[in-house]
């Protein structure tokens, strides 16, 4: 039984990327849909379309093997605009190296396109 769509959508990128295949396929939400286009925006996956298949339907993601790691951030920590710094340092292994997701006001984006509106949000993932 799956909890967490996105979860489970981040944790097959990964293994599919870490085994070096070129697509994989992931349950789709809007949430994990919002996910992969910042992804995409940001080049660390190739695109992704969505396929229908009756029920909730799946994306089907092309991988350039670019990602290290990526997960989701249990449990979603608000943060303040003030905060970000810190969680940088806490998730991601160096400066200006990969990107935070967060869910705010403004819809989803990455801490650095947070810090630029100065608003705060909730953190959903790390990528890099």
């Amino acid at each position: 039984m799956q909890h967490d769509l996105l979860a489970d959508a981040l944790s097959a990128i990964k293994n599919a990327e870490r085994i070096g295949k070129k697509e994989c396929l992931v349950k789709a939400s809007k949430l994990v849909g919002e996910i992969l286009k910042v992804m995409k925006e940001k080049d660390y996956i190739a695109g992704f379309e969505f396929l229908d298949d009756g029920r909730s339907g799946k994306f089907k993601v092309e991988l350039k093997g670019k990602i290290i790691d990526c997960n989701v951030i249990k449990p979603r920590i608000s943060v303040k605009v003030s905060e970000i710094e810190k969680f940088e340092k806490r998730f991601l292994p160096a400066r200006e190296f990969g990107i935070l997701i967060l869910t705010t006001s403004k819809g989803i984006l990455t801490h650095k396109e947070a810090k630029e509106n100065k608003i705060g949000g909730k953190l959903l993932a790390f990528v890099y």
